[in-house]
């Protein structure tokens, strides 16, 4: 069977101590990508070195580096011009795909060419803590296609989440989304993939095969309020845009805005414009996940570990 064409972006900044085990990973993935593209954003580490010692021996890496640091968003939209393929991934440095991940992905993709993405359970590691955990278990028992509406059902359940470490995605449906707008920051990804995703429908495989590492120091963590509030504020502001209404329906119909908890909640109660986000269902999820917010800093870790496993989060530690 021809599957279609992968390209893997990877976006580095001074992760030379994590780049082989990247790298390896992804190069014994049972399904090759069509190409890898490595982009440098200046490190001033021994990045490149190593980015160019396993390009020579791998034909299928590109490796281009910045002059300058441009930032991360800057890397993944030129990740995107770049890629020659049907679908990219986008694989960050100190992350690790889990054997199998192309393979059953690009399988179910080719079988369901009209959707944006496919994603997988992913799994979560918190460094400082050792805590590890499953997100999105339970959107599907089995391999498949879920269409707008189905995803709009798995939201109100609680049960819809895209892990954006898991996603492959179709590149033309991430274009129409508007690419990765770097004014989004951390929530670049989010916004694209669920404007995508609400758009065209997804593809979920029910397993673990994607890690993601989450730091004291990295992207994911590295926000503060008030920047946070102008981001959250932008993200509303595009979602009542004419261009992204198809977007914007089953995203305030499915309660998916609650994720970004409280202060998103109260820019949506000063804004008359945003109101319309305000639903019964993006109530009780909204308050329920700032709920649990609050109790993690407070709730200790083997208390944690028993209610993940009872929300049937799959916690593990290691």
């Amino acid at each position: 069977m021809n599957l279609p064409r992968l390209s893997v972006v990877i976006p580095n900044y001074n992760h030379a101590r994590f780049l082989p085990n990247c790298l390896e990973a992804i190069l014994r993935q049972s399904v090759q990508p069509f190409e890898i593209i490595v982009i440098d954003d200046a490190s001033t580490d021994n990045s490149v070195e190593v980015i160019e010692a396993f390009t020579k021996r791998n034909p299928i890496i590109r490796f281009y580096r910045n002059e300058q640091n441009r930032g991360v968003v800057s890397g993944m939209n030129r990740g995107l011009e770049l890629a020659r393929g049907d679908y990219v991934y986008y694989a960050a440095a100190d992350d690790q795909v889990l054997p199998g991940f192309f393979e059953k992905s690009l399988r179910l993709l080719n079988e369901h060419p009209q959707a944006a993405l496919c994603c997988t359970i992913g799994d979560w590691r918190e460094i400082e803590t050792g805590f590890n955990w499953h997100v999105g278990v339970g959107m599907a028992d089995v391999p498949g296609f879920l269409s707008p509406v189905q995803m709009i059902k798995l939201e109100r359940r609680d049960k819809l989440l895209i892990a954006s470490h898991t996603a492959i995605m179709r590149k033309t449906a991430i274009v129409q989304a508007g690419r990765f707008i770097p004014e989004l920051k951390w929530h670049c990804d989010w916004f694209a993939i669920y404007v995508a995703a609400f758009r065209h429908g997804i593809c979920f495989v029910p397993e673990p095969l994607a890690l993601f590492n989450i730091h004291p120091a990295s992207f994911y963590k590295a926000r503060d309020k008030q920047a946070h509030r102008e981001v959250l504020q932008l993200m509303l502001d595009l979602l009542t845009r004419a261009e992204y209404q198809d977007a914007a329906t089953p995203i305030r119909e499915s309660g998916a805005l609650y994720l970004f908890g409280m202060p998103i909640l109260k820019l949506m109660l000063r804004r008359p414009a945003y109101r319309g986000f305000i639903t019964p269902t993006f109530l009780r999820k909204n308050l329920w996940h700032s709920l649990k917010l609050e109790l993690k800093k407070i709730t200790p870790r083997f208390a944690a570990e028993w209610y993940f496993r009872l929300a049937g989060y799959k916690a593990r530690t290691g």
